[in-house]
């Protein structure tokens, strides 16, 4: 008998029948999934809902070209295809639709299609949309850095590329073009995926895009590979997503893939379409229903029949409900478990582990020099850690053997990059959205960068990415990610000519960010300790650094050693009295110093605290210290409304109102703005004889 000859396998554009089938499946999962949760929307059974409809091809296409576990991917919500591709089960999007605590992808803390998986690389989806780019960026440069380094917990792999994705209405935000600037510059391997189905919510692309077209408006960016493509032709796209791969892997730059899909349902279940699409635009986007056009061109091609494709709805159909039944049985979240994960649960910096005894022998030097010495310090320590921001660097390698360097406006940094090279010491754009959120991208693969906003009075663009990226990775991920990274700002005034612009503080707008450890020290010996704490822990953290300190006489401090640390939350009592506690910290600590100097001769003592860390603050020192005078003045520098200072008031009046004999007192700023002249500036910020002021009539109450 002869022997029985297989007839050749029919593919399309070089993808097979498995492959093809593989495709559709991924594609379905995600439709049947958006479609069981809107149900269980409508039925009260879950508490929101946001689809991924008219994006499965893309996103399957995505699944099939990229590698979980080596590529990285900085997902939007919209990406249920996606996710689903690269092996998120429908399991477990149903437990986060439930909000259990089984979730692993949020533990019940995020809404539905937030996608996040640890071992697959989906790095933690939040709501606020744009704050991926530069994460995304950053993660690339973690890759690349990553191979230089051996024996750490770096996350890389070779030829690895990272997939950010965006909606078409995201590519308004300012954070994507500081992102393209960055990766352009760079080469690094960012594919940037644009699902364009023609409206953010009800804002049709026309409106926010000129001439309709993000691709065209990115092709004068060097280093990039630039395709359109119809991101419902499942195999259209895979075939562009290959392109682009490639060109990232083989280290030419980043690519931009733009891919028009549709949006046949609403935005989400609070949305309605028909309040702002004509019934001729929604029948024409549902003519190009990957769902429809893919699985009819399958059958056409001889690929599979009807009967295939029937049995394998069928079979999804009692998998997914499945899925979802087995999601509802379980557990609830323990209403306490909201506060777990807030901070790190395995490095506790206010431990005494965290606590060393400073060498003491050599000459005093100022904060500049012991800040330096710290970071110097741990870069030798560390090679996980990386240093960046504004001037931060000494100058172009090239020109390091010719000038003496920058190193910072303050020269805080001054010489690092001459012994940790540009790799590890280097400067940013003048972005600071970009310094911050590329610095996320770095701590989620393992890295410890060390990164510096030149002015506070400048941090406010980054502020976004500070308070719900940076702030919240750990406890939105349920621990699963975290961002250990440390934010050095300069602020404050006292300076002379500072001004409006140059003067800032706002502590209270910092403090008031779970998740986030806010450090200010006064002196130099404390600076260089509470730097090396900050850097050692495993939590973002920001350090404030008063400018007006830098390079004074009395806040001098000897070396402590390269292992010195100071835990957070223990305050420091700087002098010892009787009649009347004062709670401050930074520029005024001294000056309350000063202030008492000037009482002695009237009888006047205090308790002097300086905080140090703003968040944690040590309660118990203060507590303690009202406890044993009664009284207590709240010295800051910022404005004294809705300030750092009432926040302190107010629980002392909750807590220990039966032992104060007088009201807890603010002595604070003005309520305007850091004036240039310096009359107006003596006028706004605390002096001394404000100070000497407020604890008289407060001592004699």
């Amino acid at each position: 008998m002869a022997p029985k000859t297989e007839t050749p396998k029919k593919k399309l554009d070089g993808l097979d029948r498995r492959q093809l089938l593989d495709l559709y499946r991924t594609m379905l999962i995600s439709r049947k999934v958006d479609d069981k949760e809107i149900q269980l929307k409508r039925q009260n059974k879950i508490f929101f809902q946001i689809n991924g409809v008219g994006h499965e091809a893309i996103g399957a296409a995505v699944g099939h070209v990229f590698k979980p576990g080596k590529d990285w991917f900085f997902f939007y919500y919209r990406d249920r295809a996606a996710s689903a591709g690269l092996g998120l089960s429908a399991y477990e999007m149903f437990l986060q639709a439930a909000g259990t605590p089984e979730d692993a992808q949020s533990g019940g803390r995020q809404m539905p299609a937030h996608f996040s998986s640890r071992p697959l690389n989906i790095a933690n989806t939040s709501s606020p949309t744009g704050t991926q780019f530069l994460q995304a960026v950053g993660a690339a440069e973690a890759g690349r850095y990553g191979g230089n380094i051996e024996g750490t917990d770096v996350d890389r792999a070779d030829d690895e590329v990272v997939l950010v994705t965006t909606g078409d209405g995201t590519t308004s935000q300012g954070e994507f073009w500081e992102s393209l600037n960055t990766a352009s510059n760079m080469k690094l391997p960012v594919v940037y995926l644009v699902e364009d189905n023609g409206f953010a919510i009800s804002v049709p692309v026309a409106d926010q895009t000129p001439g309709g077209s993000i691709s065209k408006l990115v092709a004068a960016y060097p280093n990039f590979h630039i395709e359109d493509v119809d991101g419902c032709d499942v195999v259209a796209s895979v075939k562009a997503l290959e392109r682009a791969h490639k060109h990232c892997r083989q280290g030419k730059g980043p690519a931009l893939i733009h891919a028009s899909v549709i949006r046949p349902y609403s935005h989400s279940l609070s949305d309605d379409e028909s309040h702002y699409k004509t019934a001729a635009e929604r029948e024409k986007e549902a003519a190009r229903d990957p769902l429809v056009t893919f699985p009819r061109l399958l059958v056409e091609k001889g690929i599979v029949d009807e009967e295939v494709l029937t049995a394998l709805d069928q079979q999804l159909d009692e998998e997914i409900q499945q899925a979802a039944d087995r999601a509802f049985e379980a557990s609830r979240p323990e209403p306490e478990s909201a506060l777990r994960w807030v901070y790190s649960e395995d490095v506790d910096p206010t431990s005494s582990l965290f606590e060393s005894q400073p060498a003491t022998d050599g000459q005093p030097t100022t904060m500049v020099d012991l800040i330096n010495s710290c970071m110097r310090d741990e870069m030798r320590r560390d090679p996980r850690i990386l240093l960046f921001g504004e001037d931060v660097a000494d100058a172009r390698p090239e020109a390091l053997d010719e000038v003496k360097g920058k190193g910072g406006v303050f020269k805080v940094t001054w010489g690092l990059q001459r012994e940790f090279g540009a790799t590890r010491v280097f400067n940013s754009p003048l972005a600071e959205a970009n310094i911050v959120g590329r610095a996320i991208g770095q701590a989620l693969r393992g890295l410890r960068p060390v990164v510096e906003i030149q002015f506070f009075d400048y941090i406010w663009p980054a502020y976004h990415q500070i308070r719900n990226e940076l702030a919240t990775m750990r406890w939105r991920s349920a621990d699963a990610f975290s961002c250990p990274v440390v934010i050095r700002v300069p602020y404050g005034g006292y300076i002379r000519g500072g001004a409006i612009y140059h003067s800032q503080s706002g502590a209270s707008l910092l403090t008031h960010n779970p998740g986030l450890r806010v450090v200010c020290p006064s002196n130099a010996l404390d600076a260089n300790g509470l730097l090396r704490t900050a850097i050692r822990a495993d939590d973002p953290v920001l350090f404030l650094e008063h400018k007006h300190l830098y390079r004074q006489t009395y806040n001098k401090g000897v070396y402590p050693g390269p292992d010195y640390m100071i835990p957070f939350g223990k305050a420091h009592r700087v002098q010892e009295g009787d009649d009347i506690t004062i709670v401050t910290y930074g520029a005024t600590v001294h000056r309350s110093v000063q202030a008492l100097r000037g009482l002695r001769d009237e009888g006047i003592t205090a308790d002097i605290l300086d905080l140090r860390t703003l968040s944690p603050v040590d309660w118990d020192s203060i507590r303690d210290s009202v406890r044993k005078t009664s009284k207590c003045l709240v010295l800051y520098e910022d404005a004294k409304s809705w300030g750092y200072g009432a926040e302190i008031a107010a629980r002392l009046s909750e807590e220990m109102y039966t032992e104060l004999d007088g009201p807890v007192r603010r002595l604070a700023a003005t309520d305007t703005f850091v004036g240039y002249a310096p009359e107006l500036e003596d006028f706004i910020l605390p002096q001394v004889a404000d100070i000497q002021d407020a604890v008289r009539d407060l001592v004699n109450w």
